[in-house]
């Protein structure tokens, strides 16, 4: 997976106030933005569980991006 020097692949800011999250529409907690593979660089604001269900996603497309990356050719 690739990771940030925090080793986390999401970057986590605090959601400007009075901003809705863009998954279900209830207050956004945090601002994620994807680190590194496909997701690089998109970013939303969340409530706490579509924040974490976004990053889990983002986790599981970065890992699965790394291992086909990373296959080894015959010689």
């Amino acid at each position: 997976m690739i990771e940030n020097e925090f080793r986390r692949p999401v970057s986590i800011d605090t959601a400007p106030r009075g901003s809705l999250c863009e998954w279900c529409g209830k207050p956004a907690e945090v601002q994620l933005t994807a680190i590194g593979g496909i997701a690089h660089n998109e970013s939303g604001l969340f409530c706490n569980a579509c924040g974490q269900d976004f990053t889990r996603a983002v986790t599981s497309t970065a890992s699965t991006t790394t291992s086909t990356n990373t296959t080894q050719q015959p010689l």
